[in-house]
């Protein structure tokens, strides 16, 4: 299993992408180191959209299913 499914939160996981696309964008990295850079980002990318969407399968659980508003807590069409 990767780094990026068994160590990292979703917080930590944005922070790294932020790095890695800081780096890509310098266009100063060699062409292999270049190459792993977009790879680790793309399962970074894979491991965040995993995330939120277990998130929000949990939020539509825990609201069965109906879409609240926050401010007075009434269910939103």
């Amino acid at each position: 299993m990767s780094k990026a499914k068994t160590n990292l939160t979703y917080e930590e996981a944005v922070k790294e992408l932020e790095s890695l696309l800081s780096q890509l964008e310098s266009g100063q990295l060699p062409l292999e180191q270049a190459i792993e850079t977009y790879r680790r980002g793309a399962e970074l990318i894979r491991f965040c959209q995993e995330q939120l969407k277990d998130a929000e399968q949990k939020i539509h659980i825990l609201t069965n299913g109906e879409l609240k508003d926050f401010d007075n807590g009434s269910p939103t069409t």
